[in-house]
Order: C-alpha cells, then sequence, then structure tokens
C-alpha cells in the first residue's frame, strides 16, 4: 500500500476568502478558527454604545497602568487570589477598574 503525504498550499489564513463570502478564516497561536458572519451590522453605532466603548477603553488602559505598577499589581493579586469569580488576573483587574468608571 502507498502511502500518501498531504501538503496544504499555505499554512495560515487571515480574511474573508472573497469579496461575496461571509466566512472569515482567523489564527491566533497555532489554532486556526474558522467563523461566519450572518448578520452583518448595518447601521452605525449608537451614542450609547459609544460611551461604552469610551468607558471600556479607559478601564482598559486603566488596568494596563496598574498591572504596570508593581505596588498596585501586588495588591491585586492578593484580591484576585481571595476570589473565584474570574479565571485571570488581568480579567479581574480589568472589571474592578470597569467599576471604578461606574
Amino acid at each position: 500500500m502507498s502511502k500518501i503525504n498531504l501538503e496544504a498550499p499555505f499554512t495560515a489564513f487571515r480574511g474573508k476568502i472573497c469579496k461575496h463570502s461571509k466566512i472569515i478564516f482567523a489564527q491566533r497561536g497555532q489554532t486556526q478558527y474558522t467563523s461566519q458572519i450572518c448578520n452583518p451590522r448595518t447601521k452605525a453605532y449608537s451614542e450609547e454604545e459609544l460611551a461604552r466603548q469610551a468607558k471600556f477603553k479607559t478601564a482598559l488602559t486603566n488596568a494596563n497602568a496598574a498591572l504596570a505598577d508593581s505596588t498596585q499589581k501586588a495588591a491585586y493579586e492578593t484580591a484576585f487570589k481571595a476570589q473565584n469569580k474570574y479565571k485571570s488576573l488581568r480579567g479581574y483587574v480589568i472589571a474592578k477598574e470597569y467599576e471604578k468608571l461606574a
């Protein structure tokens, strides 16, 4: 019995297959993801959505600054270890910074 060695013509996909396609390929690290956009957005963002996005961007900036500071990071690490809701320190810090903005 003969052996067949199949080689992919390319190793990574990114973006759409063509302009009419709704299927999207993306690679995150070593994992290849395939997705399909069923209902693409057709209208502009509302003021409420833009405000929520700006608030999250501010919380993310504050969280990155807090994780860069060693004293704040140590305080967040001790609080993170005492809780069970969040799985990562980064997610916990972002959530706490978002709560501060409310």
